[in-house]
């Protein structure tokens, strides 16, 4: 019984993450096929392949990255860019999602910075990443601190504090090492332990 009992979990533990990881690119590749694959659907019919939209959205991404890099075509998307940022409300959305995009695939890329954070008066220390090292321009008393987005263990929410930078250690570890370490409550780290123990 309790052999098993032992190769059931063994089998949890094997099957159950390449299912999900399966699952989740199957959703995610749906949704962006979907993007421009449902547009294009009524047109193609039967003659419609599973991909041809996200495909087509690469293709038009690329297109228009390159376009925004000529003279012509380059002024009109900052002159979009400009009027989206002077329409009430609308700039506070396309601001976010696009300095959100910027930090993730521009030259200056947040979470590139793993930082201990000092809890005062309790001798512990939270992992988080350094969003920004120059809060001057957005309120001039902090000047010295840094914005520190702390992420919860099981989840893809977080916290962003800002902390003064002596409380702050930058450390030498890979930004995916350390939120894979704290989204997993600190055991993938125990299990790359044991394995090389093994």
């Amino acid at each position: 019984m309790k052999s098993v009992l032992k190769n059931f979990i063994n089998g949890i533990l094997t099957i159950v993450p390449i299912i999900l990881v399966i699952y989740v690119i199957y959703k995610t590749f749906l949704f962006l096929d979907g993007i421009l694959g449902n547009s294009l659907r009524p047109y193609l019919k039967n003659d419609y392949i599973p991909g041809f939209g996200l495909l087509t959205t690469i293709i038009l991404i690329t297109l228009l990255g390159w376009m925004s890099t000529k003279y012509i075509t380059g002024k009109i998307i900052k002159i979009i860019d400009r009027l989206l940022e002077r329409i009430p409300v609308v700039k506070t959305i396309y601001s976010v999602i696009k300095d959100t995009v910027q930090s993730f695939l521009g030259e200056k890329k947040a979470f590139s910075k793993v930082a201990l954070v000092v809890i005062p008066g309790t001798g512990m220390r939270s992992i988080g990443f350094i969003t920004s090292e120059d809060l001057e321009d957005f309120y001039c008393p902090l000047k010295e601190h840094v914005a520190v987005y702390i992420p919860q263990t099981f989840q893809v929410a977080g916290f962003t504090f800002l902390i003064p930078k002596e409380q702050v250690e930058i450390i030498d570890v890979k930004p995916e090492d350390a939120m894979k370490f704290v989204l997993s409550g600190g055991m993938t780290s125990t299990s790359k332990q044991k394995s090389n123990e093994i």
